[in-house]
């Protein structure tokens, strides 16, 4: 690959035909139209989710002087070129003297592009920056693009892979399931967590869709001329899950629903009654994960451990085992009641506290309290045979 640092070019001249999309979030074109600002492997525009302080950071550096970094284009052809680093910065610079956003003066006063002093307008434009002129084959400039040091944040994961199969594909999915301004985001995140613009609600898609083989699933389908497959599997994962859970809940959120989908989408639920099951768990205190309780739900109240129920504490258990042995000794009969009605040794045995398990009287999974009415001590040998019965 074939680099030529480039020392000569300005704020003003990246800034000629500089436009932004305010609908897809990104800043497409510089240079009078040579540069494309964020080609298809690029990320985001995402300086701007933090309330503007990564960009107003860009316009404050240049106007005291500071260097922003050094910046790489790509060399498409002879006269067209494309940003490989530095899309973030460059976007900034556009978006600020275009009056997209405004900074702080001296006096904490805010301060449009339009509406600045003549000097500070021209030390912008003047800026030199340093730009290094990269020509190389498609490999090599996805492998630059994959370890270059990306100045401020890292690329995510999707935001490698959407480098690495770049293409007709990945710009479609990014247009559905990567735009702030999709009318079905706010349906989606009450079900997919992350950020949109960081490439969280199209990974997340890739991942139900691929059974988690995300990079293999990218590479098939990366010269398709749709995402059908994809939005349609998306899709009825939502539309299955808000049906099964007719109440939203903020513990839903971030759930792996695509594994979920794929284990019960086949089972038939009652909306009402799987809602008042929710409702139970939501209510009982001795419920530590709510995120469990779903596919609690799903899997047939069976297995507790997703609810990380509480266990009995210490001083209930020896209340119920102090108890439990005075009237055992009392009778001449094992301390254990399992042991007491056996026809082996063990069936006068008093078991010391250490040798013997609190349980749930009542299952827990059928109702049962986790509370010292429903509280009995057994041998460990009998607890562990129980199970859920």
């Amino acid at each position: 690959m074939k680099t030529i640092l480039k020392t000569n070019i300005t704020v003003k001249d990246i800034c000629e035909g500089f436009v932004y999309n305010e609908l897809e979030g990104k800043g497409l074109f510089g240079l009078s139209g040579k540069l494309t600002i964020q080609p298809e492997y690029q990320r985001n525009y995402i300086y701007a989710s933090d309330g503007g302080k990564r960009e107003m950071a860009v316009i404050e550096s240049i106007l005291k002087g500071y260097p922003i970094g050094l910046i790489y284009f790509n060399q498409v052809s002879e006269n067209n070129l494309e940003v490989l680093d530095g899309q973030q910065r460059i976007t900034s610079v556009g978006r600020f003297v275009t009056d997209k956003f405004a900074i702080k003066d001296e006096n904490g006063m805010e301060q449009y592009f339009g509406g600045m002093a003549k000097d500070k307008k021209a030390r912008i434009l003047g800026t030199k920056l340093l730009i290094y002129e990269c020509e190389g084959t498609e490999s090599e400039i996805k492998e630059w693009f994959r370890t270059i040091n990306i100045a401020g944040v890292p690329l995510n994961n999707q935001e490698l892979l959407n480098a690495v199969y770049s293409g007709h594909f990945v710009t479609l999915g990014k247009e559905e399931f990567s735009n702030s301004q999709n009318a079905n985001i706010q349906k989606w995140s009450a079900y997919v967590s992350g950020s949109v613009n960081r490439q969280d609600f199209l990974e997340c898609a890739l991942s139900w869709v691929s059974k988690d083989n995300i990079g293999d699933y990218m590479s098939s389908h990366r010269f398709d001329k749709n995402i059908t497959e994809l939005k349609k599997y998306f899709n009825s994962v939502i539309d299955w899950v808000s049906t099964v859970f007719i109440d939203v809940a903020s513990e839903m959120r971030g759930l792996e629903w695509g594994r979920l989908y794929e284990a019960y989408h086949k089972k038939s639920y009652n909306p009402k009654k799987v809602l008042e099951e929710v409702q139970k768990l939501y209510g009982d205190p001795y419920v530590k994960n709510r995120k469990g309780i779903f596919e609690f739900i799903l899997g047939g109240l069976i297995d507790t451990k997703l609810l990380e129920v509480r266990i009995f504490d210490e001083a209930t258990k020896k209340t119920v085992y102090a108890t439990q042995t005075a009237k055992a000794e009392k009778k001449g009969e094992s301390n254990c009641s399992h042991c007491a009605i056996g026809h082996d040794a063990n069936k006068e045995k008093i078991w010391s506290l250490s040798d013997m398990d609190a349980d749930h009287v009542a299952a827990w999974s059928k109702g049962g309290a986790t509370s010292a009415k429903n509280c009995e001590m057994l041998c460990k040998t009998h607890n562990r045979a129980k199970g859920n019965r």
